[in-house]
């Protein structure tokens, strides 16, 4: 009896690693099928020429942006000695100033000369910067544009329009079609109420 029960067990066993091994077998076509179709010519045709297609853009992009750098490298490359060199016009500038404001030189034969030789210094920069396409932007009664110009502060003006500059504290520059330094301006604002009345009266006895 007990021999018999040891063969049943044994047949089971048999018949359970026999369903096991048809499973394993299973499943191994199944990923070996899976496979082959994963790795079909077709497919990896398809791969390869995805993979290339993005190669080329990725190659075509870096050429165009190792142009437009070599491009700006050309046109922009001296912006920073430009700046550097729009100091002299201020330096011309304020000098002016400090000469005018001198009241020992006011009305002076020398004040006449000196001013006339800044302006002439002043005009040759600003030529030679024309011809290498840096060029002063125009602010006088000109409508603000925060494009290129920097309001510093409000002046309360009836006869001009909200907005518009009429004051230029700093001349700002272009270098072909870029910002090289914005002008730093004072623009136009409405007067107050009590302003107003006074500009009215002032107006009025004027006429009188």
């Amino acid at each position: 009896m007990e021999k018999e029960q040891t063969n049943n067990q044994e047949q089971n066993q048999e018949i359970s690693n026999t369903e096991e091994d048809t499973q394993q077998k299973e499943s191994s076509l199944s990923e070996t099928t899976e496979a082959a179709k994963e790795l079909s010519p077709e497919d990896k045709i398809a791969e390869l020429e995805d993979k290339l297609a993005r190669t080329f853009a990725e190659m075509e992009n870096q050429r165009r942006r190792f142009e437009k750098e070599k491009e700006d490298a050309f046109e922009y490359g001296g912006s920073s000695f430009a700046k550097e060199a729009l100091s002299l016009i201020d330096n011309l500038e304020r000098s002016k100033i400090v000469l005018e404001s001198d009241d020992s030189l006011k009305n002076t034969e020398a004040l006449k000369k000196t001013l006339e030789h800044f302006n002439i210094i002043s005009k040759d920069l600003i030529s030679i910067f024309s011809k290498n396409n840096i060029k002063p932007i125009e602010s006088l009664n000109k409508k603000l544009d925060p494009n290129y110009h920097q309001a510093m502060m409000e002046i309360e003006d009836g006869s001009k329009e909200p907005g518009t500059i009429i004051q230029e504290i700093q001349k700002g520059f272009t270098i072909k079609d870029r910002l090289l330094r914005p002008s730093l301006v004072g623009v136009a604002k409405k007067p107050s109420e009590k302003n107003e009345k006074v500009q009215e009266n002032k107006e009025n006895l004027e006429k009188k």
